[in-house]
């Protein structure tokens, strides 16, 4: 048995060892090129579409989708209880998820209580274990977004989507087993009203709220978690305990996608709007300027960073930190992806070169799960599922 005295000093030695290699190789690498069109070993597969038709009950809206994927959710949950009962080994967390929550939770807003009932007939998963995804979705998530804007002004918007830190590394084959489980369960939805495309977005089968989408010729949206003291467990307290004034983050998102009608509507409403947890949203218009980073409190917005071409700010990057703070020591992406995109350009900027550097580790990690590449005004989406092939980088 390891003495006490001793513990501190190896996770200090860890603390270290992963420090100094977020700054060496092989966890780094040079800006990567030609990575465009995806393929290779960090190329695990693209992801397929679903339509989801708004003119359905929202009980109803899923069910095709869920159909096809309950038996990759179930494995995704039975893992996530597992975890939780290797922690309080008596089964009552994962009871009182089951039997307790959603009475807890009281009625969550507009069409998506309906819409993860519906999830949870189909999927004969416990509606208290849905409701759970949703909202643990809130704690987990690690990501890098870009705008760029060219000689043009045309906007360019990506993102990697990294999640399921923390979540039970597997050591057999060195990857994080909520990732790997997560990616079978990443879709892109084509969200409908009479026939047409209201918004299109990419997201984990089971989960209604929306973290990465575009309404096609008006604007992109994305969001990353931003870590805070006054964090998002206070928030679910807060509306645990009755005071339920404030949004939940993927549904304040999900319905700007659906809702809003222009890029200074979307930034009105995400800079105002009362949310549970604090957040950073990245949003792109359809116009030169018109991209920004709003870092949120759950009752304030802090900051808008906006593009300004003329001073010659032509991209703004959003990790998982406040851009006026330094990131997390163990955990620096905002510097490569900024070195890369000043290598690049912007007469240089394509979909092909933002994909090279979201392909470049540390931005592409262990947590990656899937990539994101949005043209607002050409309509274009594409969104790929990602590997990060030893030597990688946990996160």
């Amino acid at each position: 048995r390891m003495g006490r005295s001793r513990l501190p000093l190896v996770l200090l030695a860890a603390a270290v060892a992963c420090a100094v290699a977020q700054h060496a190789p092989p966890w780094t690498e040079d800006c990567r090129k030609s990575t465009y069109p995806p393929s290779g070993p960090t190329y695990r597969g693209p992801v397929p579409w679903y339509t989801i038709n708004l003119d359905l009950p929202p009980y109803k809206r899923w069910h095709q989708l869920m159909a096809d994927k309950a038996a990759e959710l179930k494995v995704l949950m039975n893992s996530m209880k597992n975890m939780v009962n290797a922690f309080v080994p008596s089964g009552k967390v994962m009871q009182i998820v089951d039997q307790k929550l959603p009475g807890l939770l009281g009625n969550l807003p507009g069409p998506f209580e309906e819409e993860m009932k519906g999830i949870a007939a189909v999927t004969d998963i416990p509606l208290g274990e849905i409701i759970s995804f949703n909202i643990f979705y809130e704690f987990f998530t690690m990501c890098t977004s870009i705008i760029t804007e060219d000689k043009e002004g045309h906007l360019l918007h990506g993102r990697n989507m990294d999640f399921g830190v923390f979540l039970g590394w597997n050591t057999n084959n060195n990857t994080w087993v909520v990732t790997e489980e997560l990616k079978p369960l990443t879709v892109n939805l084509d969200f409908q009203r009479n026939n047409k495309t209201v918004f299109k977005a990419s997201s984990f089968a089971g989960y209604v709220g929306m973290l990465t989408g575009f309404k096609p010729g008006l604007f992109s949206l994305t969001l990353n978690e931003r870590f805070s003291i006054n964090g998002g467990y206070l928030g679910v307290l807060e509306w645990i305990m009755g005071k339920k004034d404030a949004m939940w983050i993927g549904f304040i998102t999900r319905s700007v996608l659906e809702n809003s009608t222009s890029y200074e509507e979307a930034k009105n409403t995400l800079t105002k709007t009362k949310i549970l947890a604090p957040a950073y949203f990245i949003l792109g218009g359809n116009q030169s300027g018109e991209g920004c980073v709003i870092t949120r409190d759950r009752k304030e917005s802090l900051d808008v960073y906006e593009l300004d071409p003329k001073q010659g700010r032509w991209y703004v990057v959003e990790t998982n930190y406040d851009r006026w703070k330094h990131p997390f020591f163990l955990d620096n992406r905002r510097a490569p992806a900024k070195m890369c995109l000043n290598r690049i350009t912007p007469e240089n900027i394509s979909f092909a070169t933002l994909y090279d550097v979201l392909s470049t580790k540390p931005v592409l990690n262990k947590l990656t799960a899937f990539t994101t590449l949005i043209d607002v005004v050409k309509g274009q989406y594409e969104a790929y599922l990602r590997d990060c092939p030893d030597p990688c980088i946990g996160w």
